[in-house]
């Protein structure tokens, strides 16, 4: 797939956070005064696979992320990215889901184990 394509579908929302992902990537790294040939070499890529990630390419895979995060020691945030706790539409569903009324069971229903 051609890198225009790749960015041509996706909302510009999530261009935009791409972008910001690759800035935000790149201002961790001049704070830990890393080249972009050292971020390079120990997340075993190539300089310009780095500056594709910091540019916010589209392209550029889950996993390469995945490393540079390790790198800096924010590998933990990789694993709350979509946490079910942090998805506020999903609980709205779930929420939608529930029944209007409760209503108590009938005596033969109710199964007591005490």
């Amino acid at each position: 797939m051609p890198r225009s394509s790749a960015t041509s579908a996706l909302p510009a929302a999530a261009v935009q956070g791409l972008q910001a992902l690759g800035r935000d990537l790149a201002i961790a790294r001049k704070r830990r005064r890393l080249t972009q040939a050292l971020l390079a070499e120990r997340m075993l890529v190539n300089v310009e696979t780095v500056q594709r990630l910091e540019r916010g390419d589209p392209t550029v895979s889950l996993g390469i992320v995945a490393s540079a995060l390790f790198v800096f020691g924010l590998g933990r945030r990789l694993a709350s990215l979509a946490a079910p706790s942090t998805d506020g539409v999903g609980e709205a569903e779930a929420i939608r889901a529930l029944p209007r009324r409760v209503r108590r069971p009938a005596a033969a229903d109710i199964d007591l184990d005490f």
